[in-house]
């Protein structure tokens, strides 16, 4: 668990900003140690349900403390039963998840039938476009698999930003926006922003924050 800390188990300020001020409950696929769920919770004037879903059982067991439920397991597995009590929710989140899983689109499909109309879905994925990504790749001769990242050893399915509007556009959902994210900050973040203009825009960002509207 401890080479996966930093990529993890943060609270993640990014997709915070995208989960809406006035959501009261909340599903969280792949919710890690409770990070995110705990930050949402404490940012909010009212009361704010988290229920987390998380493979890892020692991670399971310290959102367990933070989160209002937690269910131990697998995401396409608790996704494919009976909907949970706390259903229709809010907002789901599947940061850094889908990725995992052997067919998200149908557990994004789920996952989205399970928010109340109007509702929303924030989903994050890892870049496989990122320059710094590709060049590894062919100054490498291979795939590398590293503790986390855009190649983290666990990942099954990789995605481009085109790939990650149609998985969300797949589950039903509509007002779909991106976010491109470039952990990069002053002149070299303004650098990028101006060359996502150009043909190079695909290439550059190391993550995209995907919302859409039930």
């Amino acid at each position: 668990m401890s080479d996966r800390h930093a990529g993890y188990e943060t609270d993640r300020p990014d997709v915070q900003a995208h989960v809406p001020i006035g959501a009261r409950s909340i599903l969280e696929l792949g919710c890690s140690a409770g990070a995110l769920g705990a930050a949402l919770k404490e940012r909010a004037p009212e009361p704010v349900t988290v229920v987390g879903v998380e493979l890892d059982a020692g991670h399971a067991q310290r959102a367990a403390e933070r989160l209002d439920r937690v269910v131990a397991g697998d995401a396409e597995a608790f996704l494919a039963g009976p909907s949970p009590p706390e259903a229709p929710f809010d907002c789901v989140i599947a940061a850094d998840v889908l990725e995992h899983l052997v067919d998200p689109w149908t557990a994004l499909s789920a996952a989205a039938a399970l928010v109340r109309p109007g509702g929303t879905v924030v989903v994050s994925v890892p870049n496989v476009l990122f320059v710094g990504a590709l060049l590894r790749v062919v100054r490498e001769r291979r795939w590398p698999r590293d503790p986390e990242g855009v190649f983290d050893r666990t990942h099954l399915r990789w995605f481009s930003r085109s790939d990650a509007e149609e998985l969300v556009r797949g589950a039903g959902l509509h007002g779909i926006q991106v976010e491109p994210r470039y952990f990069v900050e002053g002149r070299a973040l303004r650098l990028r922003r101006r060359l996502a203009r150009t043909p190079l825009g695909p290439f550059l960002p190391v993550q995209h924050i995907v919302t859409g509207i039930r």
